[in-house]
């Protein structure tokens, strides 16, 4: 399992949510971070995925 960070961010740069999860791959880690977003009804806000190499798999500004 890898570990992915996940961030949320308000228009004036205030973070919302910073949270760090587990997945065993990145198209897994997408899916969950997705899910996370929606629960969260965060997917509209600013975000961004990361995965442990530093890739960026989600993005929204």
């Amino acid at each position: 399992m890898r570990t992915y960070k996940l961030t949320a961010y308000k228009q004036d740069g205030e973070l919302i949510t910073e949270e760090s999860f587990q997945a065993e791959h990145d198209d897994a880690a997408k899916e969950k971070g997705r899910a996370i977003l929606e629960e969260k009804e965060l997917s509209e806000q600013t975000h961004r995925l990361a995965s442990p190499d530093g890739k960026l798999l989600l993005f929204h500004s």
